[in-house]
């Protein structure tokens, strides 16, 4: 029998480089599209530069490229998700919080995929409001939420969906108290899904109104909008919540989880040939594919280029209610604690690349040179 498949073995950099042309021969990629797979075929090559890690006794030497520190780059995550974390934690309150999850309805992918920035903004929107005058409406307060946009599945399908982290409780609206939501829930399920589908329903109407939509095909036929509008109206939209932690740097790491997470990791990748790749979904499945139609699933998670896929909202937005509410809280002030990369990866790899792994001996850094296009291909 063969033995357990050894995770790490494939990269997604590797079906870019081999694929790629045959998908922009099949395919009309967008700057950002072209852009992001520039970025991850050539993230930790020479084509970007580095250093080599020499020590100064045994003379060992090591070559570290650069990271092209793409958002949508399964491999420059893990330090970008440290970071965001050490930063976030004057911001979070160490209160009892809960997972939240907004999905858009089927029927408005393709509008999605059309107009990604309109509709994720409209996503974000509904969302946030929701949240707020629920908040004001039944607890009488201003509660704090971070919520992140994915746009995928497991098997790299399209489905756009926020994740809020919302803090069980809020500052009264008259900054007096700190009001406590229930133990067992935040607020009642399906009033929510009602709310938000009506906001993000008066969304899409106003974009459509604005001529965001203008050369959407379904809505070349003036009765189109309305078929839609009809349809999802009469839809039971999905909001899911449950609690997460009690404590303020539990919810960090279950945060952490969420924001810079990517359509999917080269962990997950299980065979790649000239053919076919396999991957990992849901439950343990797998989802096999060609190359071509592998990357074109990956590249219509790329956002528009300046778009915030994280978001605060409520205290979380606002430094003097936080202020406020860590006074009715009796909690210490927050305390902004960054480190620096070399001991963010040592805390995620156990690795210190400060000493040789040879001899322990300290290592001194001599700066790599960016690869240069050939002549030919500099212009």
């Amino acid at each position: 029998m063969p033995g357990p498949e050894k995770a790490g073995r494939f990269d997604i950099a590797d079906i870019v480089r081999a694929h790629r042309a045959e998908l922009e021969s099949a395919y009309t990629l967008s700057p950002e599209q072209k852009r992001v797979l520039t970025d991850i075929a050539n993230c930790r090559t020479a084509a970007l530069g580095g250093h080599l890690d020499r020590c100064t006794s045994c003379g060992y030497e090591h070559p570290s490229y650069n990271s092209c520190r793409n958002r949508h780059c399964p491999k420059c995550q893990a330090l970008a998700q440290e970071k965001w974390i050490a930063e976030q934690r004057a911001r979070m309150l160490d209160v009892k919080h809960f997972h939240v999850v907004f999905t858009l309805p089927a029927e408005l992918r393709a509008l999605a995929a059309f107009a990604p920035r309109t509709v994720y903004d409209a996503l974000f929107h509904a969302a946030s409001r929701t949240l707020l005058e629920f908040g004001e409406s039944r607890l009488s307060a201003t509660i704090g939420a971070t919520l992140v946009l994915h746009t995928w599945t497991r098997a790299l399908r399209l489905h756009p969906h926020i994740h809020a982290i919302v803090t069980g409780g809020g500052l009264s609206l008259d900054g007096l108290r700190w009001q406590k939501a229930r133990r067992a829930f935040l607020f009642p399920i399906k009033a929510m899904s009602r709310v938000f589908r009506g906001k993000m329903l008066d969304e899409i109407k106003r974009a459509y109104e604005a001529g965001e939509f203008a050369r959407f095909d379904d809505f070349q036929d003036p009765e189109g909008i309305r078929r839609l509008l009809r349809t999802i109206a009469n839809l039971a939209w999905n909001v899911y919540a449950k609690p997460t932690f009690s404590k303020g740097e539990h919810v960090l790491q279950y945060l952490g989880r969420y924001t810079h997470r990517v359509g999917i990791s080269n962990s997950r990748l299980l065979e790649v040939t000239g053919e076919h790749v396999r991957f990992r979904t849901k439950d343990d499945g797998t989802e096999t594919l060609s190359p071509v139609e592998f990357l074109r699933r990956f590249v219509q998670h790329v956002l528009p280029v300046g778009f915030h896929k994280i978001r605060h909202i409520g205290l979380y937005a606002s430094a003097p209610k936080r202020e406020q509410a860590h006074i009715h809280l009796n909690l210490p002030p927050p305390v902004l604690r960054l480190s620096c990369w070399r001991e963010q990866l040592l805390a995620l790899t156990g690795r210190d690349v400060s000493v040789c792994p040879q001899c322990s001996s300290p290592l001194i850094t001599v700066v790599v040179a960016r690869a240069r296009d050939p002549p030919e291909l500099a212009a």
